[in-house]
């Protein structure tokens, strides 16, 4: 049995109510035929931001330029 790749695409989810709710793109349901009161499969998989997750982990209570002061003292032996 050969089974067909299921469409995807990124949307955003939205405040519906007391729900959140999502707008499948026109090109979706038109590649899978999608038609209203249609009973479909999702798959959620929440998109990784690796920038806002590794700047997340950061928080020292210290400043940038604090970091690289140690950092220099650390490497050289000389603070700025």
């Amino acid at each position: 049995m050969v089974r067909k790749m299921a469409a995807s695409a990124s949307v955003v989810a939205k405040k519906w109510g007391n729900s959140i709710g999502i707008v499948i793109p026109k090109e979706v349901v038109e590649s899978e035929r999608i038609k209203p009161n249609q009973e479909i499969q999702i798959s959620v998989k929440p998109i990784k931001k690796p920038l806002a997750e590794l700047f997340g982990t950061l928080k020292t209570g210290k400043t940038a330029q604090q970091h690289k002061d140690e950092l220099r003292k650390e490497l050289w032996g000389k603070e700025r």
